[in-house]
């Protein structure tokens, strides 16, 4: 009786898993503005390293290391007498052949010289004025003046150095930094994407910079495509930007990434990120619910990461419902329930 009741009384298994329950997002296309970002290094803007046009003795540096400097500045005085004493001789020496050439013009108008005797009292006047006006403007090099406004760092020589003309080795280096050029390498492929994309179309050049730590410069800079050439070992070419820096935020060989912005598609396909999966091969791929209630498997093309989804070129179209949560309890094929919102 006991055994009859316990049959009687019980049920038998059915073996049926309950369908899983899935969250899902549903493919809607939107306007989505397109970027890339490269990395580059800043460079200045200008460049002039310091050199001496003359031979001679430093007696004083004129400027602060590290300080700004305007064009015409006075960086160094070389010791001016020799040149001086110079400039002084060749000034005497012309004065003299003036006042001689003066005189022969004067004996020409009444035959007592010859024609020649003029033209030789002219050509010695004609040197004399040239060799003044070499000593006048070695002179003048004696002041080594700044060739552009900028920044000058660590000067080579103290007061007492001897220097000669052109020499190998720089004075000092001064570098314009207001504005200042971002230099990025790119491939010539993706040269040729942004030159076809909104970007050569409506001249918008704007570009925007992050700083080594992640921050973002607070100015826009300009990207400009001519001037470019390509490396033949690399297939690069070497994009260069404007940036302004008024603070000297900025300063050369800073490792910066670019934001270029490439166009607008309107017609984007955008997933979250946890919604794509890799098969072994890694190849993007996601689970939708078809029409029948089923998760079905779709082989993706991504293009890009733009925050924290997927920008898709292929594999959904609008109106699929991708499955973004409950993943790990689902197959391709299987019977899901979509979750109510």
């Amino acid at each position: 009786m006991i055994l009859a009741a316990g049959c009687s009384g019980g049920k038998k298994p059915t073996g049926q898993m309950p369908v899983p329950e899935v969250a899902v997002v549903t493919i809607a296309p939107q306007a989505v503005t397109l970027t890339t970002e490269l990395p580059g290094r800043t460079a200045p803007f200008l460049i002039a390293e310091i050199r001496p046009q003359v031979n001679g003795l430093i007696q004083k540096r004129l400027f602060t290391e590290g300080s700004d400097v305007k064009a015409g500045d006075v960086l160094y005085q070389i010791d001016p007498a020799p040149f001086q004493a110079v400039y002084d001789k060749a000034k005497a020496l012309a004065t003299t052949l003036r006042l001689r050439m003066e005189r022969v013009k004067e004996a020409l108008a009444s035959k007592a010289v010859s024609q020649q005797d003029y033209d030789d009292a002219e050509a010695a006047l004609k040197v004399a004025e040239a060799d003044l006006e070499t000593a006048r403007i070695n002179l003048g090099y004696t002041k080594i003046v700044a060739p552009i406004a900028g920044r000058i760092g660590k000067s080579s020589v103290t007061d007492g150095a001897i220097v000669t003309a052109y020499q190998p080795m720089a004075l000092a280096r001064i570098q314009q930094l207001d504005p200042v050029y971002v230099d990025v390498p790119q491939s010539t492929g993706a040269l040729l994407r942004l030159q076809r994309g909104q970007l050569a179309q409506d001249g918008n050049n704007a570009v925007e910079l992050l700083l080594e730590d992640g921050a973002k410069y607070p100015l826009a800079g300009t990207l400009q495509f001519r001037d470019v050439s390509v490396d033949p070992a690399t297939a690069t070419v070497t994009l260069r930007m404007v940036f302004p820096n008024p603070q000297g935020v900025l300063l050369p060989g800073m490792f910066v990434r670019a934001v270029v912005k490439e166009g607008v598609s309107e017609q984007a396909i955008l997933v979250p990120q946890n919604a794509v999966t890799r098969d072994p091969k890694g190849n993007p791929l996601a689970l939708v619910v078809n029409a029948k209630g089923e998760a079905e498997q779709r082989l993706l093309k991504t293009d890009r990461a733009i925050g924290n989804q997927w920008l898709v070129t292929a594999g959904l179209v609008p109106g699929d419902r991708v499955i973004v949560e409950g993943l790990q309890k689902v197959r391709p094929g299987m019977p899901v329930k979509v979750a109510a919102k």
